[in-house]
């Protein structure tokens, strides 16, 4: 059966209930801060006005995302590629939902809000110490501010070395693009493009 409305969805799901249903804050406390002091890389959801959906992932050193306030919070947009597809998508509909992660750590934080982007030379300055300082930065406004269970990651055994699968057995990106492009060219090397990254880190 296809499920069509959310009155089926909630027969099958039911509510949730107890510390799943409570722990829902508008505002970041002392421990969303400390996660997002101690998180060095996040993925960043945002969509479009037609409703086109795009997650982005996000990184740097331990506390690369500024908190400014309980209800604040300022993320570098780093050098990249120029698609602009996350920031386009907040400077059209303001939408966000952040996904904070710690190596090692099961559990994850979420964050959804509005977001805007923004020039200010006092907010770009949080962030001069940088190899690449950043044009510009994601100025989030916190509405929901919450701890997701460890379930996904204990499934998935993600931080777990036997886990992980040798990096020569998996094609390279290069690879992996000349085929999907269709180029005659030789593909670039891991070592290459790493070598290629580096000035943009």
């Amino acid at each position: 059966m296809k499920i069509e409305n959310e009155s089926q969805l909630r027969e099958l799901y039911g509510y949730p209930k107890g510390r799943a249903k409570d722990k829902v804050l508008n505002h970041l406390e002392k421990h969303a801060i400390n996660f997002i002091k101690t998180s060095p890389f996040l993925v960043m959801s945002t969509s479009s006005a037609k409703g086109k959906q795009d997650a982005s992932p996000r990184g740097g050193a331990s506390g690369f995302v500024k908190v400014i306030d309980a209800n604040t919070l300022i993320i570098p947009d780093s050098k990249g590629n120029n698609r602009v597809d996350s920031i386009s998508n907040i400077v059209v509909t303001s939408n966000i939902g952040l996904l904070f992660l710690i190596p090692g750590i099961n559990e994850t934080l979420r964050i959804n809000g509005s977001a805007y982007l923004s020039t200010d030379k006092n907010y770009l300055d949080l962030f001069a110490s940088e190899n690449n300082s950043p044009k510009a930065c994601i100025v989030v406004s916190v509405e929901e501010s919450f701890l997701h269970c460890a379930k996904a990651f204990m499934r998935s055994k993600l931080w777990d070395a036997s886990a992980q699968i040798e990096r020569d057995s998996f094609p390279t990106i290069g690879q992996m693009l000349k085929d999907q492009l269709g180029s005659t060219e030789a593909p670039e090397t891991r070592e290459a493009m790493e070598k290629r990254y580096e000035n943009d880190l």
